[in-house]
């Protein structure tokens, strides 16, 4: 009986895999959304990810409003996208910049009339912006799982439904999110990350059905470990800073490999999109289709990491 279960399994992981091919070759296959003079709102747009999305989606023509908490280190990117359009054949702006925190949603509603004023509208709402977290669930204090929470889920939510009422209104607009992996599984000593991500990739999937009937398309990119400093400034159980780099993100991917996968998931008008190796993707897999091993590699996974900072 085993045997027969455990080869079922794997048929229906190799069909779903096909099925999976199939439908990203016929995706690629569709015409694209133009994006130039497309107005496009990144937050966390100083660094990381955020940051190498600004670059590609400049350089597509669009014009950016860049969000973020630091308001220097947003003028430096603008600064550096300025300087890189000297030659460029296609037509790009100048950024515009504003300045909030994200996880204080009392200022989210102001924010989103400052972005609304820069040009009128707003075709692509990409939220970015987001802090990890590392730590034993039993040492970790309820605020910071407040804190990440506030951050990575109420944050874009709240921005979101408050430039939602232009796209309708328009029927025009579209709603991106960078969720994680972790949004679709939860791993050992990610607690309050995992489960900030699980709700964001909830609410996301409500609101893509809730609006389509406006023409308004929701896309959440779930991707694996990316090479940033996302481990570095990630929150611990007291809600110190981890401050080291994770070796898994250390090798993680090129954040521009990343940012020019958004901006094809954008010109696509794609809804789900999973940016993970061959491991991460097989978790997700046994994790539907054999939940009792995936849980079981889990444990195991938590006993060799009794200290979440020696990954």
């Amino acid at each position: 009986m085993e045997r027969i279960m455990g080869g079922g399994v794997f048929q229906m992981v190799l069909a779903s895999a096909g099925l999976l091919l199939l439908y990203r070759i016929l995706v690629r296959l569709r015409p694209g959304t133009a994006l130039q003079d497309a107005v496009v709102v990144i937050t966390g747009g100083s660094s990381g990810l955020g940051k190498e999305c600004a670059r590609v989606f400049h350089a597509a023509g669009a014009r950016l409003v860049l969000c973020g908490r630091d308001a220097g280190r947003l003028q430096q990117v603008i600064q550096e996208l300025t300087d890189s359009s000297t030659g460029s054949q296609r037509q790009t702006y100048t950024p515009c910049r504003v300045t909030f925190d994200l996880a204080d949603t009392d200022t989210v509603d102001r924010a989103a009339e400052e972005i609304l004023k820069c040009y009128g509208h707003v075709d692509v709402l990409i939220n970015n912006a987001g802090i990890s977290y590392r730590g034993n669930i039993l040492d970790t204090n309820l605020s910071v799982q407040r804190d990440v929470m506030e951050t990575n889920y109420f944050g874009p939510i709240a921005l979101t439904q408050a430039l939602l009422p232009s796209m309708v209104q328009r029927r025009s607009g579209h709603i991106v999110v960078i969720s994680s992996v972790q949004g679709k599984m939860a791993i050992p000593y990610r607690s309050a990350y995992a489960a900030s991500k699980h709700a964001t990739q909830a609410y996301f999937d409500c609101l893509r059905a809730e609006i389509e009937r406006y023409g308004i398309p929701v896309t959440v990119i779930s991707p694996g470990y990316i090479r940033t400093s996302l481990s570095l400034n990630a929150v611990t159980g007291d809600g110190s800073k981890y401050g080291v780099l994770d070796k898994t993100t250390a090798s993680g991917r090129d954040p521009l490999d990343v940012a020019r996968a958004v901006l094809r998931a954008v010109r696509q008008r794609s809804e789900d999109v999973v940016l993970a190796g061959p491991l991460p993707s097989l978790a997700l897999y046994l994790r539907t289709l054999w939940p009792a091993l995936f849980f079981k590699l889990m444990s195991s996974r938590a006993r060799k990491e009794q200290k979440p900072k020696d990954e």
